[in-house]
């Protein structure tokens, strides 16, 4: 954990967010500037800043654990599809350094996105 990380403060519940799934290896909550009706983060409970990253910490349970939750978030919030986007860097607009997918539902949503 990192002190100053913003998600860091979520998972120790130091600020608070709307969360919608907790476990000792996730959080997920709503995005308080969403780009769809449900856009909600889900975050691992270790900080890694990035995809790249979290994927050389080596810990494959967490790792399911992050893609489990948002498919189950995206089925619950989601009925006729969902989207899962995590960004890495600037370049992708990535502007909290924790690890984070956007689990984003409840209308069309187009492609390409950007």
């Amino acid at each position: 954990m990192h002190e100053d990380c913003l998600f860091c403060k979520i998972v120790r519940k130091e600020i608070n967010a709307k969360e919608v799934l907790r476990d000792e290896h996730v959080v997920a909550f709503h995005d308080l500037n969403p780009q769809a009706p449900t856009h909600v983060l889900v975050i691992p409970t270790v900080h890694a800043e990035h995809l790249s990253d979290f994927a050389k910490q080596g810990n494959p349970v967490t790792a399911g654990r992050l893609l489990a939750a948002a498919a189950e978030i995206g089925t619950r919030f989601g009925p006729n599809g969902y989207r899962v986007v995590m960004n890495e860097g600037p370049d992708a607009g990535q502007s909290v350094h924790h690890l984070h997918a956007h689990v984003l539902a409840g209308r069309p949503l187009a492609w390409p996105p950007g």
